[in-house]
């Protein structure tokens, strides 16, 4: 659905993106992420045909960005920018309306759109009268408007509640199943590492790293944590297993004992606490989260 090859935009002196080559498959929940600066609006601009590379192509469903045939594509694209600006005189389902003309849609979509994204109740409120929570909601179904092919999210939960948020991915969840190809941001990595089937780390305008974030795990040899909770107090057996291992430094708070083990001695770290298995009441092992896989990578590249 979209590929980008050797892509460069500068802005002056300021070159934000600098070679980024991608490819994100038809149907797949794509994850772009990093630090402010690194070039991920101006990336999205790119592929949206809001900006022109310098050098490089960029192909949406096998067109061109910026192509005269690129005009029929731009109808299937959905975008959410990351601050949503409405007109605060508007109704919701004024404003809603008047993008759903802009683009081309059907305006018997808007009633059933506000009903997905919750706003059914607030449809005929103006939208200065909206919480930051229920505009992102509003911007999110025009994002929606003509069943877009693909979607564009910049930071799209900003904003919401835990239920708005649950909502949203319900939604987006929906959508991927019947075909929709979703490209996302966010600076809440925790959130999105469930759920993107593939991931991308831009840093500096480029691509450092890209795949699942299983894959990225594996790439980073980041450390796993080993969480054990004895069944009483006395720890020193426990403690001298681990020690005869040996798993480096350990903490110990009352019966919760943590250490860090490399990925490949996981199986060790299990056969050196199985003979205490009468000591042990459980045993968590913690895999490296994405923001511990991000930090990884941008330290490694800096």
């Amino acid at each position: 659905m979209i590929e980008i090859t050797g892509v460069a935009k500068a802005f002056g002196a300021l070159r934000a993106l600098d070679g980024v080559d991608l490819t994100v498959r038809k149907g797949e929940l794509f994850g772009l992420i990093g630090r402010n600066g690194a070039g991920k609006s101006t990336l999205f601009q790119l592929m949206l045909g809001l900006l022109s590379a310098d050098e490089g192509r960029v192909q949406i469903d096998g067109e061109c960005a910026g192509s005269r045939r690129f005009r029929a594509v731009k109808r299937r694209l959905g975008y959410l920018p990351e601050n949503v600006v409405l007109y605060d005189n508007l109704s919701g389902l004024e404003t809603l309306r008047f993008f759903a003309r802009l683009k081309g849609a059907d305006t018997s979509e808007c009633t059933p759109l506000l009903e997905q994204v919750g706003l059914a109740g607030a449809a005929e409120r103006k939208v200065r009268e909206y919480s930051k929570g229920m505009r992102q909601r509003l911007g999110f179904a025009q994002a929606l408007l003509g069943d877009p092919a693909l979607l564009f999210l910049d930071e799209p939960t900003n904003g919401l509640d835990p239920e708005g948020i649950r909502e949203f991915y319900r939604t987006l969840k929906t959508r991927q199943e019947a075909g929709t190809t979703i490209v996302i941001t966010s600076h809440i990595l925790a959130e999105i590492q469930q759920r993107v089937d593939r991931v991308a780390i831009l840093q500096a305008g480029r691509i450092s790293a890209a795949g699942s974030v299983s894959a990225l795990r594996g790439d980073a040899n980041l450390p796993l944590s080993i969480e054990v909770v004895a069944l009483s107090d006395d720890t020193h057996a426990i403690e001298q297993a681990l020690h005869r291992a040996p798993f480096g430094r350990l903490t110990i708070r009352g019966r919760h004992i943590e250490f860090e083990c490399p990925r490949d001695a996981k199986m060790r770290a299990i056969a050196a606490l199985a003979p205490l298995s009468g000591c042990i009441a459980d045993l968590r092992l913690h895999e490296p989260s994405l923001e511990d896989v991000f930090l990884g990578c941008t330290e490694v590249n800096a």
